[in-house]
This record gives C-alpha cells, structure tokens and sequence, in this order.
C-alpha cells in the first residue's frame, strides 16, 4: 500500500461515518482498512479514500473514478469530493457493506 497515511484522514472519514455505527478501523502494510460489521468497506491508502467496488455502489455513486488503492490491488471506488458529505458517503459504506459477503470465520491455530 502505499505509504505516509494521512491519519487525520482516517480520523475524519470515521467521525463523518460513524453515526451508522460499528465502524473501526486498523492500520497494516502502510495504509488503513476500515471496517462496518467487521467487513472491510474502505482503504485509506495516502492521502485518498478506496471504497471496495460493488455494482450497487457504482449505482449509487453513478460517475465512478476507479484507481488501484497500491501496487497488484483490484479497482476501488476513488472519493474525492463527497469525502465531505456526511450523510452520502455513510449510505455509500451501508450500500458497499449490504452487497459484500460476510467475513469468513478464521479458524484458531493450535
């Protein structure tokens, strides 16, 4: 992923979704996945916000700007300029997070 995260993006993203609740989030390999019901829904990579592609996202968002978050990653939706529309960005995460299948359980190593 690529480096230098902007953790004062990550920290407006979540205050701007977290009235839909359940939101957390982890920093790994350079970047920040943000989790709604333990599903990643998004990927703070630099100074950008990757949504994950679903076709009811794309719907959503209509005019769709897909970049790769780092190096080898699938498409992800790119927000610009909603980042700062509280109310369609957190219906963006519930759209993205209703049509991604549930996390797999991990099975504990013994």
């Amino acid at each position: 992923m690529k480096s230098n995260i902007d953790k004062s993006l990550v920290e407006f993203v979540v205050e701007q979704i977290k009235e839909i609740g359940d939101i957390s989030y982890k920093y790994m390999f350079g970047g920040c996945s943000i989790y709604y019901k333990n599903k990643v829904v998004a990927l703070i990579c630099g100074n950008s916000l990757y949504i994950r592609p679903t076709e009811s996202g794309r719907s959503f968002i209509k005019d769709v700007d897909e970049e790769s978050p780092y190096p080898g990653a699938k498409l992800h939706f790119l927000i610009k300029d909603k980042i700062d529309d509280k109310e369609w960005l957190s219906e963006l995460v519930l759209i993205t997070a209703k049509d991604l299948p549930e996390p797999k359980n991990k099975k504990k190593s013994i």
